[in-house]
């Protein structure tokens, strides 16, 4: 790791600053969070209890249309773009297509790339915008008062210290030290056992970038690394054994032979685990001055290729509220937001994801007669299959808005085009509000709202907050009505 951030937070304890806040966890959600908070100038330390070190055993694989609008605003899409391969389509259980080049995004489209390689992006903005980094540090215990938390960690060679943070994030995975430190359950349970990963070479290339099916007693899943590897996911109902179960590279290419009729000629395996997929949702993301994003709130099936892409949303939902709280410019209740707005995203993840895996799972020949009439209804009408893909990508929820909010409120919007030849999500870089007027306006504010005025004729006035969403809009806005929601939604200016 970069000596500099580590110094940087080191330095900050020593002279009795405490970081405003703590994030424990360097995966994607904590690396996200924690390069918004600094971008926004607010002190942050990420703790994790690994070493340092660059990992090439990824467990997701797929960036979704509204996480790479998320990235998009973080000037990180096209780079990894040029890293992933795209796919604009996905096809499930050999009869249903979702086209995802109708999506109403500039990422009309899916991108294959490992999980690392989003990690690695978004660990040097972090960086760069100097987050502090301690490895080898895991958390034991947690105490809340009034005006902060007390964070008790433990480095390396087993060395005890305390912490002092205004507010801690806990994005540590599913056994999160944070989530058990705080006293909250983790109720659901084990969906699938027993299965099986590879990372293997493969003798004969898979006819799609991306390769699954399911019959009745197994299903397998193949995606490229781009390195000459692939990652294998199967599954066989009949073998119901413990995680810790000896696994060899004939059992995983029987899997893929009899989900995917051949194994094409694996070999060659780097790496080979057994594990289970739990649905499970923690009943708050936030107790107190302590919050819970990614894995550590929410797990679930890895149909769809959600989890990575749920929990880098989950962070740009929190990031920017933090920011606002801990630099003073918004009142302490913005945060109870975090909770409204994202766990019934979660909940809904669960649904959709645990729905797609059941019915990949059918073998009696009612639930294969109800999987071949679901997917023969989505396929043939429209307004359904979009539906579907919205949640899939991300791109069709939406946040929940006042009683007598102009409709628009709440909603994603796009990467509309702005006078001058600019778009949105350049506009939003920075992790400020975007001002979108019909006329020229001043919106002082510089350090957090960005004003701009349409590429077209539309007469709209919108707020978009810095997470893409709609913070406030009008049709006919005065200078007065809209100084009056700049200072409501961003604080006075200064």
């Amino acid at each position: 790791m970069n000596g500099t951030s580590t110094d940087r937070s080191t330095r900050s304890r020593s002279h009795g600053t405490p970081d405003p806040v703590v994030v424990v966890g360097s995966g994607p959600t904590g690396l996200l969070l924690a390069g918004d908070l600094a971008t926004a100038g607010v002190p942050v330390t990420v703790l994790e209890k690994r070493p340092h070190r660059v990992s090439n055993l990824s467990r997701a694989f797929v960036l979704h249309a509204r996480t790479l609008e998320l990235l998009d605003a973080r000037d990180l899409a096209d780079g990894l773009e040029a890293v992933g391969q795209p796919l604009d389509r996905l096809n499930l259980f050999g009869r249903l297509t979702i086209d995802l080049g109708d999506l109403p995004s500039r990422f009309n489209h899916l991108l294959v790339l490992p999980q690392y390689e989003v990690e690695k992006a978004l660990e040097r903005r972090a960086v760069e915008a100097g987050a502090g980094f301690r490895y080898e540090t895991g958390l034991t215990g947690v105490t809340q008062d009034a005006d902060g938390v007390t964070v008790r960690v433990r480095g390396p060679e087993g060395r005890e210290e305390t912490l002092r943070a205004a507010y801690v994030v806990g994005a540590d995975g599913m056994r999160s030290a944070v989530r058990e430190a705080i006293g909250l359950p983790f109720p659901g349970r084990s969906v699938i056992r027993s299965v099986v990963l590879a990372d293997v070479k493969l003798a004969e290339k898979p006819p799609a970038l991306l390769t699954v099916n399911a019959v009745g007693d197994a299903f397998a899943f193949l995606a490229p690394f781009g390195d000459g590897y692939y990652r294998v996911i199967g599954w066989h109902r009949g073998r119901d054994v413990p995680d810790d179960a000896p696994l060899d590279l004939a059992e995983v290419r029987e899997i893929t032979r009899l989900a995917l009729g051949r194994d094409f000629g694996m070999h060659d395996a780097r790496w080979m685990s057994r594990f289970h997929s739990d649905e499970r949702q923690a009943p708050a993301y936030r107790v107190g001055r302590v919050f819970l994003a990614g894995d550590a709130a929410h797990v679930h099936t890895p149909a769809g290729g959600q989890g990575m892409n749920t929990g880098l949303q989950d962070a740009a939902n929190l990031g920017w509220k933090l920011a606002a709280v801990a630099t003073g410019h918004a009142d302490p209740g913005l945060l109870d937001t975090y909770q409204a707005e994202r766990y019934p995203v979660g909940r809904s993840v669960l649904r959709s994801s645990g729905g797609i895996v059941r019915l990949a799972m059918a073998k009696r020949p009612w639930t294969l007669a109800a999987r071949a009439a679901l997917t023969g209804f989505l396929d043939a009408v429209g307004p359904a299959r979009r539906r579907l893909a919205g949640q899939v990508t991300g791109i069709g929820y939406r946040c929940p808005a006042p009683r007598g909010a102009h409709r628009l409120t709440g909603a994603r919007v796009p990467d509309v085009a702005l006078a001058g030849g600019g778009r949105l999500y350049e506009a939003l870089r920075g992790g400020r509000f975007v001002l979108i007027t019909p006329e020229p306006h001043e919106g002082g504010r510089a350090d957090r709202l960005t004003v701009a005025r349409w590429a077209s004729d539309r007469r709209t006035t919108l707020l978009v907050r810095p997470d893409g969403y709609v913070a406030w809009a009008s049709e006919a806005a005065g200078a007065a009505e809209i100084r009056e929601a700049l200072a409501r939604h961003l604080g006075p200016d200064e």
